[in-house]
This record gives C-alpha cells, sequence and structure tokens, in this order.
C-alpha cells in the first residue's frame, strides 16, 4: 500500500488490516535519523504482522455500552 505513510505506527495498522506491504517514499529518507526511521518502520511491520497472524479481535460497532468495573 502506497498512502503516505509518515509514522511507523500507520504501517502496522495497514499490516493489521491484512496488506501485505507499505511503500515508503518520503518517511524515511527525509527523516533526522534516516537509519532510525527505518528501524523502527521494519519493527511496527513485524508487529502488525504479528497481530494481524495471531487473530486479532474485531471492532464493535457501536461500542458496548456499560458500566466500568474495577477491581
Amino acid at each position: 500500500m502506497h498512502a503516505r505513510l509518515g509514522r511507523p505506527s500507520y504501517a502496522a495498522t495497514v499490516i493489521e488490516l491484512g496488506f501485505d506491504a507499505v511503500l515508503l517514499n518520503t518517511a524515511v529518507p527525509r527523516a533526522a535519523d534516516p537509519v532510525g526511521m527505518a528501524r523502527a518502520f521494519g519493527k511496527a511491520v513485524d508487529a502488525g504482522r504479528e497481530a494481524f497472524s495471531s487473530g486479532m479481535l474485531e471492532r464493535r460497532y457501536p461500542p458496548t455500552i456499560g458500566r466500568a468495573v474495577f477491581s
């Protein structure tokens, strides 16, 4: 997916949605520390893939309304 992914967290979300890859044209070369940013994107993509492969819970719409439980 190519969609101006400027933050590693966006890449993780894209992979969690089931996409196979992300294209990084701007975020890495324009970062103050391109090597560090590339590492951050790599870790985010790995985390997104692991979450997707582990079978994340589906979002519920609307959220369940109820009483907060504190233990």
